[in-house]
């Protein structure tokens, strides 16, 4: 069967073949397998690909290792309901609304490029503790080198733009321009107007609003807090997780540590969190929450809701 390669895998192969660093390579082979056509006659080719993608991530990784002593800086650890990583032009806000919103130490300062590397604090929502991630800086040249593998790792991404800038409109479509090139745009994603305490800010938004009806801006004050609050649970939504409570037979439920899941996730996807061993041993479940009544008996393929507390009977 032919191959039929499409001009979008072509461009993608050139730009391979035009890559000078382990980065650029990489971004061009991920480029080339999303690109390609799936059928059986690419089959070799996409095994080939792959291949050759493992490889340069293996090298890149040991670059790095070996520049840090063993610890990657661009590498995250994913913590809580989910991740969510911060990303804008210098001077944004980013790292302000990261101290705002969580009790991580951002340097914050009137001066750009005031962040290196990836900064991680935990947001508080009702019981849900969401990371958010502050990042060095975007420019129209790029991104810092190893800074596509945090964005490319998020739950979701948070686009920040400094609404009392003259330039403004241009932050935001230049971002968006460079996710949507980068195949980023697929993930959730919010922009938030900061910097709302700024006289020009309101006009802006107006501007902004009119000309780009979409995306929703979510317009918000890191230096008075305004709009912080109505922008937690919007950031929560954005991961697409719901919270399930944990409840032992004849005792109360432990609201205080939930269990996070994808939207959509069953009884057995619960157990299967909770240990290993569950799904197989799993007899039927009781659900306070979404249910008809209270304490209901659910099969097992039960679709859960946020906030549901869930009763496991297991053999």
């Amino acid at each position: 069967m032919p191959a039929n390669l499409t001009p979008q895998y072509y461009a993608a192969e050139e730009a391979f073949k035009a890559a000078t660093t382990t980065e650029e390579k990489i971004e061009a082979l991920q480029e080339m397998l999303a690109v390609i056509p799936k059928h059986k006659g690419t089959e070799k080719l996409q095994a080939d690909l792959k291949r050759r993608l493992s490889k340069l991530r293996e090298e890149q990784e040991q670059k790095r290792k070996s520049k840090t002593g063993g610890a990657d800086p661009f590498y995250v650890e994913r913590q809580g309901a989910g991740q969510a990583v911060l990303f804008g032009f210098p001077n944004t806000g980013k790292s302000a609304l990261i101290c705002a919103l969580t009790r991580a130490k951002a340097k914050v300062a009137d001066y750009p490029f005031t962040t290196a590397v990836p900064l991680a604090g935990m947001m508080p929502y009702e019981e849900a503790l969401v990371q958010l991630v502050d990042t060095p800086p975007f420019t129209e040249e790029g991104v810092v080198p190893g800074m596509m593998q945090t964005l490319r790792a998020a739950d979701a991404l948070l686009v920040v733009i400094d609404i009392g800038a003259s330039d403004c409109l241009e932050q935001l479509e230049t971002c968006l321009d460079f996710l949507a090139k980068k195949r980023l745009l697929a993930k959730p994603y919010l922009v938030i107007a900061n910097k709302m305490d700024h006289p020009d800010a309101p006009s802006n938004l107006a501007v902004i609003r009119e000309l780009r009806p979409d995306p929703e801006i979510i317009p918000v004050s890191a230096a008075r807090g305004t709009g912080l609050e109505d922008l937690r649970p919007l950031v929560f939504r954005s991961l697409g997780v719901i919270r399930v409570f944990g409840k032992t037979p004849g005792k109360p439920a432990d609201m205080t540590a939930p269990f996070y899941l994808k939207a959509g996730s069953t009884v057995l996807d619960l157990a299967a969190a909770i240990h290993r061993d569950f799904p197989a041993r799993l007899k039927f479940a009781r659900i306070w929450g979404s249910a008809r009544f209270e304490g209901q008996t659910v099969p097992r393929d039960y679709v859960l809701a946020d906030r549901d507390v869930v009763e496991l009977h297991v053999t």
